[in-house]
């Protein structure tokens, strides 16, 4: 069975930036979102769950720095306050990635609660920030689950290309899996249209095609 959710309202909002396919802007709607809230006034934390550490590498947190980052965080190693980084963004906070994330399907996969080890994590912390996002990787393994149970709300980056809707409707299979077994407070926040060319009719179709699939 789920575990309660009616401690959700003490922490932040956090928000998943997920979709099972590489290339197609996770990373820098991540990365930019996250910096635009910033600037904003938001106090903003960006916990970076792919291996790749490209959103790491991207706000200028070098490899000697990264301290376990999100690993220790899923390992229980250190506590999400620990793990914290500035980055060179004022108001913007990051976990950032290891390369020993990597085998974390593997690692994790006889753990007790696998699926729950980042919510409770976030849940057991006492972060300053408004809202957590999570930049998932690649794939629909256990790091992306474990985002998708951690989070409030899935953001999904759908690049305007031929497979667009196919490509999505794994995915969007596994967030109804995930809240019916795992977290049924999940919403989807939205879908972000990316590497738009209005010049190119098939983007223009492509948005027309996941606007009517996927209305408001």
């Amino acid at each position: 069975m789920p575990d309660s959710h009616a401690n959700r309202r003490s922490r932040p909002r956090v928000v998943a930036i997920a979709n099972q396919k590489g290339g197609v802007g996770k990373t820098t709607t991540a990365i930019n979102l996250a910096t635009a809230l910033a600037v904003g006034g938001e106090q903003i934390l960006l916990i970076d769950a792919d291996p790749q550490g490209n959103a790491s590498t991207g706000l200028g947190i070098d490899q000697a720095s990264r301290n376990g980052g999100t690993y220790a965080l899923l390992a229980g190693e250190a506590q999400l306050g620990q793990l914290t980084l500035a980055t060179g963004v004022p108001n913007l906070f990051m976990v950032p990635a290891v390369a020993d994330l990597i085998g974390a399907d593997l690692e994790f996969a006889q753990t007790t609660r696998r699926e729950f080890l980042l919510r409770d994590a976030i849940e057991g912390s006492n972060s300053a920030a408004s809202i957590i996002f999570i930049d998932c990787p690649p794939g629909l393994g256990l790091l992306t689950l474990n985002a998708l149970v951690a989070a409030d709300a899935v953001l999904i980056p759908l690049q305007c290309e031929f497979f667009a809707l196919e490509g999505i409707s794994q995915l969007m299979r596994t967030i109804d899996m995930v809240r019916h077994r795992l977290n049924p407070s999940l919403e989807l926040e939205g879908i972000v249209l990316t590497m738009v060319d209005r010049r190119n009719n098939l983007s223009e179709q492509v948005s027309a095609d996941v606007r009517g699939h996927f209305g408001g």
